[in-house]
């Protein structure tokens, strides 16, 4: 959980998701939205991938990237029962 924190925190990360999440991008589609270099580009792209909030398919010479949202909802789900938890004492 560490990891999911860690990629939410940058808000270049969080603008990606939520690019994502209106479509599947290839890593140069999500690049030309940030003026900033191929490498850094990657390495958002690679954290993502690691904290498991994006999936990533080659064809070719492109990358393809997916929202993947399993551990936000999993997480969603451990942060309500804590609150609800802490409600009933």
């Amino acid at each position: 959980m560490n990891l999911l924190f860690k990629a939410l925190r940058d808000p270049t990360r969080r603008r990606i998701l939520e690019m994502l999440k209106e479509r599947d991008l290839t890593a140069g589609q999500i690049a030309e939205a940030f003026s900033m270099t191929a490498p850094s580009i990657s390495y958002h792209l690679d954290l993502l991938r690691h904290a498991q909030l994006v999936s990533s398919r080659k064809k070719g010479q492109f990358v393809t990237y997916s929202l993947e949202t399993t551990v936000l909802d999993d997480s969603l789900g451990w942060i309500l029962d804590l609150i609800k938890k802490g409600k009933r004492k």
